[in-house]
Order: C-alpha cells, then structure tokens, then sequence
C-alpha cells in the first residue's frame, strides 16, 4: 500500500472564487435564461465511440490520484482498470482552478463543441454551474452497480444533483475548524468560539465565498440543505463586525496551513483533508467538527458534453466504487472516501499504518460525527453576483 503522502502535497482543490469574471457572468447569464449557453437534453450526447474504441481521456488535478513510490509515472489503481477492461487512459493533470478550468473548455460546450475529455473532477459548488447549463450527460447508472452499491448516503442527493444523475463524488472532504491544542490552551467546540478575546487577532477565514459561507450559517444554527439570502447577510454582518474589532487576522486560501504551523494563527477554517497532513508532523493540531455542525463537500465526476467515449468513463467510474480500489486510494489521499465499505477492507490490512486510516474519523467520519454533517445548498447563478460582490468586499478580494 503507497505511504501516506507528504504535506507538499497539498494542494488547493476547493479553488477560490477571487472576483466577478467571466465564469460567475457566464452562470449570471444562464440563469436569466440566455438560451445561447444552455444545452438542452436532446443535443447532450454524441456518438459514443467506446466499443471500438477502448480508451478515454481524463482530466483531473495534480497529485489527486495513487501512485507507486517508487516509479511517480505509474498509477497502481489506474493500471489495474488497465488491465482488467482493455481501456488505456490518457489522464491529464490540468486542474488547478475551478474558474480558470471553467474558462478553458466553457466555449466549447456553450456552442456545442466537444471538448476532447471524456471525464473531467471539479468542485461540487462549480459542478452545480454545469449541471444547470446543461452541459454534462446523464450516466447510465445500469452500467455502473458499484456506484448503485457503495455511494456514501450522505452525498447521494445534492440538491444541485438529486439522485446523482450527472455527478459521481470522487473525493470528499469537511471544512470545519482546525487548532492548536498546544498553544491555544484549550478545546474549541463551537463556531462561536472563534470570536473568543483570547483568539484576537489569531484567527483566519477561508477568503473563497463557496469554501466560508456553509460552516459560518451553521454556527447561526442555520440548516445549510435550505438556506436563504436572510442567512448569508447575517453571516456577512457578523463577519464585517469581526474584521472592524480586529478578530480576524486575515482570509486565506490553503496557505492557512503555515500560519496554522507557525503558530501565528491558533485557529481557522480548515479542510479535513490538510489537517490529516498538519497532523502527521504536530500532534496538537486538532481538527472539530463543531457542535452546531460542518459542511460535508465533494469533488465529483462528470462526463461533459458530446464525449466521444461514454460508456468507458462510465466503466471507469465504477472501477474506483469498488471497495478494494476505494480504499487503495484512500490510503493515498487521505481525504473523505465516499465508498464507506473500503473502511473495512483497510482495516483487513496486514500493514499497521494503513489499517490505523480505518479508524481515522477524517477519512470515515463515525456515526456521531455523520450526525453533525450536511452538504449545503449551492449558490445559484441568480443569487452569485449579489453574494458574491458584498463577500468580496469583506474578504478584500
């Protein structure tokens, strides 16, 4: 089983919404009904070529798949679907940014043009932007049971997605709160606690308006599967108050994680995913899911428009739910695994360190923890430019 990956690399996989550019306009767009970006359900799909043609290409981003350690070239669980089904792919490492990804194959789609992908992994928050354009096809979920099967309950029904017609999580994750136990002196159990006066100063926020908003309304008590315009202004008023009285040293991105290390910050929003790496290096790192609640996010598959090898993504798709393939994985990225089954196909292993992820709430949250957490309702085309030009101005975007 690959070692568990060091913190370089962690990367940035829930990019940052930093302005109002062509992306959000273009979402602003669809939603007042410009037809000239919507695809309509008939001129989705194209000829599928895969029964002759046994390949696929796969966008993804950097370092978010396993690797053999001894050969970075090599992808054990890619290699074995391989060699199980006789599809080559063509994986790309080309997603750095959801809106910069948006910008590059968005043209193609809006004027119904193939994209050269037959399988893309972004962000839930922007999956939901295709979803309503119409640019991604349904999946064939008869060719897929292992998806039927093990799909975690809890991330089955976005409401962007419901049911998962056009999504298949491939990685999940928390943002909650992480800390230093240490230095702080004390336990944080609550969002509130973040406007503590011994955190003056201490404290960070995720600068990115889909990455901050859900966890700061749950600290309101608020249920993020249905909040309203009402909500979000209440958390921006709070937060305005914060950044005025000094609270808030500043809003971040994943560099959170060095002032975090540093120890000029005592506690921030964090993703469970990063903390699992702090944690690896400083034991007093402690990451919460607070009382009131945490924001469970996904990064999902899909199968863009036009793909001219469906039935093979599909297939792919499927290779990755099952259990065995699920938890090789796991043990590599040490996110959230959607596949709650490989928990015990990790805990089977002969190898101490890998057997101890089965029991790592970070990667399979247990019973008390699913309890606390939600996956929040997305911001709409029609609400995003409002939303996102008064939490811009806070966060100095």
């Amino acid at each position: 089983m690959p070692q568990t990956p060091s913190l370089s690399r962690v990367v940035s996989r829930r990019s940052l919404l930093h302005a109002l550019g062509g992306a959000a306009a273009l979402g602003g767009l669809a939603g007042c009904g410009v037809p000239a970006a919507y695809v309509r359900p008939g001129d989705r799909a194209g000829a599928d070529l895969s029964a002759g043609e046994k390949r696929l290409t796969w966008a993804n981003w950097p370092l978010y798949i396993d690797t053999d350690d001894d050969d970075p070239d090599r992808r054990p669980t890619l290699d074995a679907f391989r060699k199980s089904t006789g599809i080559s792919v063509d994986y790309v490492e080309e997603i750095n940014d959801n809106d910069e990804f948006f910008g590059k194959i968005s043209p193609a789609l809006m004027n119904h043009q193939q994209t050269g992908r037959d399988l893309i992994v972004i962000s839930d928050w922007m999956c939901a932007r295709f979803v309503r354009l119409g640019w991604v096809q349904e999946m064939d979920r008869a060719a897929q049971p292992h998806v039927t099967e093990y799909l975690d309950p809890l991330l089955r029904s976005p409401a962007f997605d419901p049911g998962r017609a056009y999504t298949v999580p491939w990685q999940s994750g928390i943002t909650g709160i992480a800390y230093n136990r240490r230095k702080l002196g004390r336990e944080i159990r609550g969002v509130s606690e973040l406007w503590a006066d011994d955190l003056k100063g201490r404290v960070t926020l995720l600068s990115g308006l889909d990455e901050a908003f859900a966890l700061l309304m749950q600290g309101n008590g608020v249920d993020v599967t249905k909040w309203t315009a009402d909500d979000f202004h209440q958390v921006c008023d709070q937060v305005e108050k914060q950044v005025d009285r000094g609270q808030i040293r500043r809003f971040t991105g994943n560099d959170y994680t060095k002032d975090l290390v540093s120890g000029d910050v005592l506690a921030c929003q964090a993703y469970s995913g990063d903390v699992i790496q702090l944690q690896a290096d400083n034991p007093d790192i402690r990451f919460v899911v607070p009382e009131e609640g945490a924001e469970l996010w996904a990064e999902s598959l899909m199968i863009p428009n036009l793909a001219r090898h469906k039935a093979n993504a599909e297939k792919l798709i499927d290779h990755y739910y099952r259990p065995e393939v699920a938890a090789e994985l796991a043990a590599w990225v040490n996110y959230v695994c959607p596949v709650p089954a490989a928990q015990a196909v990790l805990a089977d292993s002969d190898d101490e360190e890998t057997a101890a992820l089965a029991e790592n709430p970070l990667i399979f949250p247990n019973a008390e923890m699913r309890e606390r957490l939600a996956i929040a309702r997305d911001i709409t085309s029609t609400e995003r430019l409002e939303f996102a030009k008064r939490w811009n101005a806070i966060a100095g975007l």
